[in-house]
This record gives C-alpha cells, structure tokens and sequence, in this order.
C-alpha cells in the first residue's frame, strides 16, 4: 500500500505514538495516507480506536518483524 507519509515511532511507549499519529495525522491534506509503524502492544489497540473517534479511515492493519504498520487515510472535506 502506498503512503503519502510515514511516521515511525518504533522504542516509543503509551501514550507517545497515538499522540505522534495524532499530530502527523492533523498534518496531512485530506485524502492522503500516513503510514504508522508502532513497537508497543498497545498501539495494536490504541491507534485503530483513535483513527475511529477521530473520522479517519483505518485502511490496513499488518504486523511484521515485531512491529504494527497501520495505514490510516485523512477524510476529504
């Protein structure tokens, strides 16, 4: 899948990526795709319910090598 930006907050524990996705994710245009790659377990849960409260579209969750790559889509308009 392809990201407009990527965001790796790889070593950071809660509550630091949400809020690193929060703040790359206010940050992109409408439309386009962050690509968030996470170590802690909790981003597993933490990332998708924010992405849900927050009206952007979780389009992919994938785990590999020990890492959590999350592809969240900012909404148009």
């Amino acid at each position: 899948m392809k990201a407009d930006e990527v965001l790796d907050t790889s070593g950071m524990v809660c509550p630091m990526p949400v809020l690193k996705t929060r703040k790359a994710a206010e940050k992109l245009e409408p439309g386009k795709v962050l690509k968030v790659i996470a170590t802690d377990r909790g981003a597993k849960s933490d990332i998708p319910a924010w992405a849900k409260n927050s009206g952007f579209e979780l389009l992919s969750v994938e785990e590999e090598e020990g890492k959590y790559v999350f592809y969240i889509k900012k909404p148009e308009g």
